[in-house]
């Protein structure tokens, strides 16, 4: 017999990368099972963000956290998510309750955020409903670099995140 899964509370434990030269903050929602077992940002094998971005920058695909953080930071690019803890079932966006948002303040404090994007719909709705009257900055939604966005190939991506080296 199938066990449904049932929802569990979560803390988002690791923390944002970013620096005084952070230019743009990409937010994802909540990390996913995988991410958080990594204790980093999109370590889903098949999740295509590293992937993407490092088309787009021009750079080699980064294989370590200190690589990755290293990759962000030298191009300016902030990373972290909406959401401080929620209850969710797995690493299903469609299943978080309990919204608990991250304080965006300690980033828009140290560096020169020109442009916010979310990866994905549900990070840009999340921003939207919790986040935006406190941070009073809009947010630019790009598709998701999940695999569970089959829709969208790196190619295709690419052709929407490419905006993003416009603020960097």
């Amino acid at each position: 017999m199938i066990e449904k899964m049932k929802a569990e509370h979560q803390t988002h434990e690791f923390p944002p990368v970013y620096d005084e030269a952070s230019r743009i903050l990409i937010l994802g929602s909540f990390p996913s099972v995988k991410s958080r077992e990594q204790h980093f940002y999109y370590g889903h094998p098949q999740n295509r963000f590293w992937k993407v971005l490092a088309r787009i920058l021009e750079c080699e695909i980064p294989a370590t956290v200190e690589d990755k953080k290293e990759m962000l930071l030298l191009h300016h690019i902030a990373l972290w998510d909406v959401i401080e803890s929620c209850d969710i079932t797995g690493s299903s966006d469609s299943s978080i309750r309990n919204v608990v948002v991250n304080d965006f303040n300690r980033i828009f404090k140290t560096a020169e955020i020109r442009c916010v994007y979310a990866n994905g719909a549900t990070a840009k709705k999340l921003y939207e409903k919790y986040a935006k009257k406190m941070t009073e900055k809009p947010i630019t939604g790009l598709p998701s670099t999940s695999p569970a966005n089959a829709a969208y190939s790196v190619e295709r991506l690419m052709e929407s995140w490419i905006q993003i080296k416009h603020f960097l």
